[in-house]
Formats: C-alpha cells, structure tokens, sequence
C-alpha cells in the first residue's frame, strides 16, 4: 500500500535546490520514499531578482504495517 502527502519546500539557490532539500527534509520523518512528482514551481521576486524558489511536490511512501 501506497500513501501520497504533499509538501512544500523553499531555496534561495534554485527550484532543484528546493526539490533536493525537501525531500531530504520529509526523509527524516517519513521512511520507505518511493517516489517524488513536483506539482507546482514559482517564486518569490526582490527588485529583478529571484529571492527565493519555491516547489510543492506530493511525495510517495510505502507504508509499513508491521511497523510498531
């Protein structure tokens, strides 16, 4: 069995940035990540500049029932 969340995460570096550090977040409190879809990208502009990249992914797991 499968269960999809999805969350949202930020970078000041890039939308890969954002993607790879969300993930790295939701792994530390979500085991057995099987896959990644990134939903939606957009940012946030300061003067002509990107200030900060945005991304919402739905993030897929396994869910361990013999898990306690």
């Amino acid at each position: 069995m499968e269960k999809h969340i999805i969350v949202t995460g930020s970078s000041i570096v890039s939308w890969k940035d954002a993607i790879l550090q969300t993930i790295a977040e939701a792994s530390k409190t979500i085991d057995y990540i099987t896959s990644v879809k990134i939903i939606e990208q957009r940012a946030r502009v300061s003067g002509k500049k990107i200030a900060e990249y945005y991304v919402d992914l739905d993030l897929a797991f396994t869910i361990d029932r013999d898990r306690d």
